[in-house]
């Protein structure tokens, strides 16, 4: 008897059939001889629902606050999940975080797991229970209720798997797979029948989002076999594992995009050895993420800094480089908005040069102006309009060759 974590998304328990086919999917699991831990998501659109509400009583509401509220969107599905099984003739039992032993950093809205207490879990494995646990939250050593972000029930899930020593974590959503690139947006998209830890780590780093980040390091970390796979058809999905074993061919496995980004400009800062770590430093301590970074020198001696941040953050980020002005030493600040990011990824680009150049070259031929750029050994990204965001993926997924 294997052990199998199942993760359900929120489209995937967007209503009480959806739930009834999950339960039946779970099932199915059982009877195959397994022991199944299930984490879900809030039905629906269930957390923008949330999120609306707050935003109508403050236009910044308190993070701890706002944990309070979010965490309520998964504690419904798993107690309607559970009342499903249940009524199939399974015995199935509902976990808040919490309860399930999930312990997070002390940080309200971003939390990282730091530590899962199995115990609750093995015990009701043990009586021959389905377990169900409420994705995206946890608890801090001091009692408080976090959330680990939008995205968080892969985390949950993949580190419950690592945890629990499954033989296998399997994320169910509305698509099929990992895909070239988005199909929702880019019809001639292809699915992947597997892909490297490092491949999916970079493009859901850079915007795909049929798997959570941390979700990838965890699996990488601790060698979880990880597939992605439909909640609605029954079809082979992608495998995630340390090297992808098929389709070696592809020096470009695939294109991810993501919008919503700004670009902050710092003005006249001070070129001293320290200040970029000041700023950087002062950044993180405010939970703030900055991706593609550049900085030039002025004739007068002193540099100006650009990096580039998600739109939502931008309000914060302002305040917080404002507020530290004196220390920072800078003379101004600028931020355009309205950008996008666009990358190519693939393991092959190692032992093949010019694959920068050529997208590059496919951008500037569609008249796409480049306004910043990131490259790393597996990837390359670069900063262009939102406007020409969609134009500049079909262009790259065309020229390399990812199509059906």
């Amino acid at each position: 008897m294997g052990l199998i974590v199942q993760k359900f998304g929120g489209t995937s328990v967007g209503s009480p059939e959806r739930i009834l086919n999950v339960a039946a999917c779970v099932k199915e699991e059982t009877e195959r001889g397994n022991n199944v831990v299930v984490v879900v998501s809030a039905m629906g659109k269930s957390t923008d629902h949330l999120v609306s509400l707050a935003k109508e009583i403050s236009a910044q509401p308190n993070k701890r606050e706002m944990d309070m509220l979010l965490s309520t969107g998964e504690q419904v599905t798993i107690s309607l999940l559970s009342m499903a099984l249940n009524q199939q003739g399974l015995n199935a039992v509902s976990f808040t975080g919490w309860q399930a032993g999930i312990v997070t950093e002390p940080v309200h809205g971003n939390a990282r797991i730091s530590n899962i207490n199995t115990e609750a879990i093995q015990t009701q494995i043990a009586a021959g229970k389905v377990v169900i646990v409420a994705g995206f939250q946890g608890i801090t050593e001091d009692g408080e209720i976090t959330t680990l972000g939008r995205g968080g029930s892969d985390t949950t899930a993949v580190a419950l798997a690592a945890a629990l020593k499954a033989d296998k974590c399997d994320i169910y959503t509305d698509v099929t797979g990992v895909f070239t690139t988005d199909p929702r947006y880019v019809k001639a998209a292809r699915k992947l029948l597997s892909i490297s830890y490092d491949e999916m780590l970079e493009l859901a780093n850079l915007g795909a989002g049929v798997l959570h980040p941390r979700a990838v390091e965890f699996a990488k970390n601790y060698q979880v076999r990880l597939e992605v796979r439909s909640s609605m058809e029954k079809t082979e999905g992608t495998i995630i594992e340390g090297e992808a074993t098929m389709e070696q061919n592809l020096v470009v496995r695939g294109v991810a995009f993501e919008d919503e980004i700004t670009r902050v400009t710092v003005l006249g800062l001070t070129n001293s050895l320290t200040s970029l770590s000041t700023i950087f430093t002062t950044l993180a301590e405010n939970h703030l993420n900055v991706d593609i970074i550049i900085q030039s020198t002025t004739e007068g001696g002193t540099a100006n800094l650009s990096f580039s941040i998600h739109t939502n953050d931008l309000l914060e980020t302002l305040k917080v480089l404002e507020d530290n002005k004196e220390v920072l030493g800078y003379d101004q600040l600028d931020a355009e908005n309205k950008l996008a990011k666009v990358s190519i990824v693939g393991s092959g680009m190692v032992s093949n040069p010019g694959v920068a150049a050529k997208m590059f070259e496919i951008l500037a031929a569609n008249n796409i102006q480049i306004k910043m750029v990131s490259t790393s050994e597996i990837k390359v990204s670069a900063v262009v309009e939102e406007k020409h965001m969609l134009g500049a993926v079909e262009a790259l997924h065309a020229a390399f060759e990812l199509g059906e």
